[in-house]
């Protein structure tokens, strides 16, 4: 969506917000309402920020609170409205935004972390707004590049008691969405179990999935009725023989498809996952193509990340100038086609900003349009989401910045995700742009982009060091080139009969 109709969006009324708050008056009445209280909503008592009770009772919902609640709530709605109307937003697309309770979630997150932390650039939060759960070890493919080397599932794997419990505390925390993982948790017993728990508790459920299982409707019709409510399903080519290859099962393809073909029939929310590797990076506008011809709602590209079976294969990473050249295309298709075209590189944002004239934006995960709040909102994001916006959580409960960052900085069976979140000294850093090495520290893009964390660990063992896969890093590339001693280097193809070869 673009210009006013942008602005209709979320994207005024979290500059808004953004803006009203930042005074010393309403964030001391923001910092108050970031407390939990006791409330029935719509007929249920619970326990909940007075921040999400406001926007519960802003969004249409039956709210009783304690009056001193009821009273901080009407001066936090006015102030809400007030900052819509300020930045010309329409207060009836937020109200109707915010009846669903996952993105009360997320707006009560940000206004909670204006209230506890002021204004911070980028945003800081109090809990993330996604947790992608490597629910298991456990998977059927081989995939070339897994972060996570699946296959068997691991011996101290969290019980089914243990799982529900962590959703317990991740609920408490605040966070908005779960996204499960792995290995692959559709084939997982306890899949549809954590799943309806999920979303019982307002969270917004999602799955990241080969698409084995959910080739077969039923399957994804179960899942859809225990609250499922996004599907992200990997395709790495439009060639099957080449997916299939790289997820090292043949008819792999074919399920993929399936699946997500599926999911458009039955209206979920769905996405294409590809990623970016020297073996696809020709076939963009086909996998485009392919992602028209079936319907799907959005493509997402990821960026390549040398961990887990990834480092045996750093030859199908891009360079900077041929990682450059996709994500310009990518800008391009994403103007004349008619669905979102996103990417977790965070220098798709400064690529999407370059080529608009700073008028649209695509910090990673996310796209806001034609709109001159955008700078503020893509700041708000700000690029790379590792240990800020969301987190990852391995089989066996242990924390880790994102699931591309295998640091351990707690273990959910010992200490509480809150507890991790706020205390971890490596979230914090990263958490700090300021406080990156190199190009990337001083960088004017370093608010909306910041490179990718995860790439930095992967390449130099530092997740605050420069990401060689910036054009704007180049030297740090060459300098990879040259120093690695890997049987196959950094951007070098495999010679005839090696891993990859004849693809």
């Amino acid at each position: 969506m673009k210009g006013d109709e942008e602005r209709g969006g979320m994207g005024a009324f979290l500059a808004g917000i953004r803006i009203l708050f930042n005074n010393p008056v309403t964030r001391a009445f923001l910092r108050k309402a970031s407390e939990r209280v006791k409330c029935v909503i719509d007929g249920e008592e619970v326990e909940v920020p007075a921040v999400y009770a406001t926007l519960s009772k802003l969004a249409g919902s039956s709210v009783s609170c304690p009056l001193s609640t009821s009273v901080l709530s009407s001066f936090l709605e006015f102030v809400i409205k007030l900052g819509i109307k300020y930045l010309k937003g329409r207060e009836e697309d937020v109200i109707n935004a915010l009846r669903d309770p996952a993105l009360r979630r997320g707006v009560s997150l940000v206004m909670r972390g204006l209230g506890l932390y002021g204004v911070t650039v980028p945003q800081k939060m109090p809990a993330p707004f996604m947790i992608v759960w490597n629910f298991t070890n456990m998977c059927n493919l081989r995939c070339k590049h897994c972060y996570q080397r699946a296959d068997r599932p691991l011996p101290d794997e969290l019980t089914l008691q243990e799982k529900l419990e962590l959703v317990d505390q991740l609920d408490k925390a605040g966070v908005a969405a779960i996204a499960l993982s792995g290995g692959e948790p559709t084939i997982h017993p306890d899949f549809y179990r954590i799943i309806s728990e999920i979303s019982s508790r307002g969270m917004y459920a999602a799955v990241a999935t080969n698409g084995w299982a959910f080739a077969n409707m039923e399957n994804l019709e179960k899942a859809r009725r225990a609250g499922l409510r996004y599907v992200e399903v990997s395709l790495d080519s439009a060639n099957p023989k080449k997916h299939d290859w790289f997820r090292g099962v043949e008819g792999s393809w074919e399920r993929a498809v399936k699946t997500l073909e599926n999911a458009v029939k039955l209206g979920i929310s769905n996405t294409l996952a590809v990623t970016l590797t020297k073996v696809n990076m020709a076939e963009v506008e086909d996998i485009l193509d392919l992602a028209e011809s079936i319907g799907v709602w959005r493509v997402v590209f990821f960026n390549f990340v040398p961990v887990g079976r990834g480092k045996e294969n750093l030859w199908l990473d891009l360079d900077p100038q041929e990682r450059e050249e996709v994500l310009r295309t990518l800008f391009r298709e994403m103007k004349r086609r008619k669905f979102q075209i996103l990417s977790t590189a965070p220098q798709y944002g400064r690529v999407s900003l370059q080529l608009s004239d700073g008028k649209e934006v695509a910090p990673t995960h996310f796209y806001v349009g034609n709109d001159p709040v955008v700078r503020a909102v893509a700041e708000f994001v700000g690029g790379c989401g590792a240990g800020r916006i969301y987190a990852g959580i391995q089989p066996n409960g242990i924390v880790i910045p994102c699931v591309f960052m295998p640091i351990p900085v707690g273990n959910v069976r010992k200490t509480s995700f809150w507890e991790i979140w706020e205390h971890s000294s490596l979230l914090n850093d990263l958490r700090d742009k300021d406080k990156l090495k190199g190009f990337c520290g001083r960088c004017p893009y370093r608010y909306v982009c910041g490179g990718c964390r995860a790439r930095a660990y992967g390449y130099f063992g530092d997740p605050l060091a420069p990401d060689p896969g910036c054009i704007l890093n180049s030297s740090y590339w060459e300098e990879l080139k040259r120093g690695e001693k890997a049987k196959v280097a950094v951007g070098q193809r495999p010679r005839k009969g090696g891993a990859g070869a004849g693809i």
